[in-house]
């Protein structure tokens, strides 16, 4: 029987914050948010404030994850950084295939990639997906997040559990105020759960829910069976809102 799966709650700011907002918002959140008992905290800054959020969470129980992460060990990627630069600049983590990425063009193959490349050089890495509006109005939210969670993790293996963490955000509830039922969520990350359980225990998987989490809804999304968690965006970028999401959590 796997352990009881320990809580994620990572705030994603997207191209918000320079080194010294990162600073400043990260000894803020140390504050509020501490020792979190039971409960693993991360933020994941933009990648030039990635080394200064580090220095201000040293010591804390707050994790620094990098918002997407290079393929390559090195070469000529122009705009792109690898996972030894990210594990440079104090990063223990990343995100993968976040929507917003998708549609900027990253691909199934590379989202695969990234997730092998980011866990052999040490990092965490959370693999996102989720389905349009019209994909979910069509009724085809399993097919599509199962081709998503297989695609992503065509080149991990059963080892790599406890390194990888799985985002499910629907892109219709993310930074558009609407946000999935607690039934939606559960349903959802459901599915991921049981397809990433073709290639990883399934049972000792994190699974988390992302879009529009705020501390209103908070408790209630992470309060079902098979959602171990948040991605939050917005209410992240409030050292407050996002203390009080992770009281939820915890």
């Amino acid at each position: 029987m796997s352990a009881p799966r320990r809580p994620l709650v990572a705030g994603n700011w997207k191209m918000h914050k320079t080194a010294g907002e990162a600073r400043d918002a990260c000894a803020a959140l140390a504050a509020l948010v501490g020792g979190a008992p039971g409960i693993d905290v991360a933020v994941c800054p933009p990648f030039t404030a990635l080394q200064a959020a580090s220095e201000a969470l040293a010591g804390s129980p707050i994790a620094v994850y990098a918002q997407n992460v290079h393929e390559a060990d090195q070469g000529a990627h122009t705009g792109e950084i690898s996972a030894a630069m990210l594990r440079d600049a104090g990063a223990a983590g990343a995100l993968v295939g976040h929507s917003e990425r998708r549609a900027a063009g990253d691909t199934d193959d590379q989202v695969a990639a990234r997730v092998r490349a980011g866990i052999d050089a040490g990092l965490l890495i959370v693999m996102c997906c989720g389905e349009s509006l019209d994909t979910r109005r069509a009724g085809d939210t399993q097919a599509w997040v199962t081709r998503q969670v297989r695609a992503g993790l065509s080149q991990a293996t059963a080892a790599d559990v406890d390194r990888l963490v799985i985002a499910y955000e629907p892109i219709w509830a993310i930074g558009t105020g609407e946000t999935a039922t607690p039934e939606q969520a559960q349903e959802a990350c459901a599915i991921v759960r049981a397809v990433a359980g073709e290639v990883v225990d399934g049972q000792a998987l994190r699974v988390l829910y992302g879009g529009s989490v705020n501390p209103a809804n908070a408790a209630e999304l992470m309060a079902c069976p098979d959602v171990d968690g948040a991605l939050v965006g917005g209410a992240s970028l409030d050292p407050e809102s996002f203390a009080a999401i992770v009281a939820a959590a915890s």
